[in-house]
């Protein structure tokens, strides 16, 4: 970050947000945090010490307030405040962990309390995002996120800056620190959007000219970790990046999937996360346009969750496709992981998701059901077609191999009669040669 802070905002950013040149800081290596929440009852903080355990932090220890609503100055009532810092101080934590996002009051009223520097979720998220990003793409989307997120958050933990900045040279009283900063910020968070508005400009050049091949699209879609990038892979015979945290991939990768013959395009998408946050949807929403235009989402889940947490996961996917715009896409649902449960499991899974494919990426197990589950929910986007095609017509008797499928020909005295399935799109590119069945 470019843009100047005090001396304990600059100190927790820099804890989880500590990368330079590419190397971990050692400050970041050495935290351990004490995480706290104000949860309904039945919730963890299972989820939070993945996000920490992801970013490289050590969880020293928890405390969960079960209440209504967070509290206003606090997030933890007064009470609570006093037995976190009893309790952090016990296990050693240098870090405090907030499973909830702060407002600027709460963050700064909790560390004068507890006298440790307070991280809430959104960071802990957009620290993870910064250290993933490997694509220029990705690293200005993860910059503005960044951004927004701090400039909302300068009046309230900034006070000190809030002085003037006239003097020899200027004229009247000049702007004060606060002021030059949050226009710093603003400006370059404009001329990250211009950025990222070329990328999107970019990107739909290139989507245009996939629309033009008429290619079904499939998106994978999903909570993060879940199993995507293994199955992409696996159906694909690819070999995208693939590790088991958290947001392992940020940037939308497509690669193509052959299925009866004809290529479809599979895109593995970033993962989902339940209370992601805003600034993350709108800065990834050139990223998050393939999801909105896929004839098909297939949803994966980690078939090896507690019942629980799957739910969970499931209603927090649904829930940000709604928010991205693409609650209305048709749907598959996929549950990977199947070969790490046994007989008994998969039961209880077919009973309750019945319309789901069980598959494991890991393994291949599943995946050629997949295959067929996936043509049978694009069978709508085709249509059966008979051509005659005159011999010296070769490029689209050509075209129609590599895209159409199910395709018979037989040679007559006028041309190729062909008979095939096409995707709809495309059909109309070889009207000229249609004739009665």
């Amino acid at each position: 970050m470019d843009s100047r802070r005090n001396g304990r905002a600059e100190r927790t950013f820099h804890q989880l947000h500590g990368t330079r040149n590419g190397t971990e800081s050692t400050a970041r290596a050495a935290q351990r945090a004490f995480c706290i929440a104000a949860l309904g009852e039945g919730d963890d903080l299972s989820e939070l010490g993945e996000l920490l355990r992801t970013a490289g932090v050590a969880v020293a220890g928890e405390m969960i307030q079960h209440r209504e609503a967070p509290h206003p100055n606090t997030y933890l009532g007064p009470g609570k405040v006093a037995e976190a810092k009893a309790a952090a101080k016990a296990c050693d934590a240098n870090l405090i962990a907030c499973d909830d996002e702060l407002s600027a009051r709460q963050e700064r009223n909790l560390e004068e309390a507890l006298g440790l520097p307070v991280v809430d979720r959104t960071t802990v998220i957009l620290d993870i995002f910064a250290s993933h990003a490997g694509s220029a793409e990705g690293k200005l989307q993860v910059e503005l996120a960044q951004l927004e997120y701090n400039l909302a958050r300068m009046r309230g933990l900034w006070s000190h800056l809030e002085r003037l900045g006239g003097g020899i040279g200027t004229r009247g009283p000049g702007e004060t620190q606060i002021e030059t900063d949050r226009r710093l910020a603003r400006d370059r968070i404009a001329a990250l959007r211009r950025r990222l508005e070329h990328v999107k400009g970019t990107r739909a050049v290139q989507r245009a000219e996939r629309e033009r091949a008429a290619l079904p699209t499939i998106a994978l879609v999903g909570y993060t970790n879940a199993g995507k990038s293994t199955i992409l892979n696996a159906l694909t015979g690819s070999e995208v990046g693939v590790r088991d945290r958290l947001f392992h991939t940020l940037d939308p990768t497509t690669r193509t999937l052959r299925l009866d013959g004809r290529p479809h395009l599979l895109t593995d998408t970033v993962g989902f996360i339940s209370k992601l946050p805003h600034q993350l949807v709108d800065a990834f929403g050139a990223t998050l346009e393939e999801t909105r235009r896929a004839e098909l989402l297939a949803h994966v889940l980690d078939a090896s969750a507690p019942d629980a947490q799957l739910e969970l996961m499931k209603h927090s996917v649904e829930q940000t496709l709604e928010e991205i715009g693409a609650g209305d896409r048709p749907r598959l649902l996929v549950l990977n992981k199947v070969d790490l449960l046994d007989d008994e499991a998969r039961d209880e899974l077919r009973l309750h998701h019945p319309e789901a494919v069980l598959v494991s990426g890991e393994s291949g197990e599943g995946l050629e059901e997949l295959g067929r589950r996936i043509e049978r929910e694009l069978r709508h986007t085709l249509r059966r077609v008979e051509l005659l095609v005159p011999y010296a017509d070769g490029g689209s008797l050509a075209e129609l191999h590599e895209l159409a499928g199910q395709v018979t020909r037989e040679d007559t005295a006028e041309g190729v009669r062909v008979r095939a399935l096409v995707p709809i799109r495309l059909a109309e590119r070889f009207a000229r040669f249609a004739v009665a069945s």
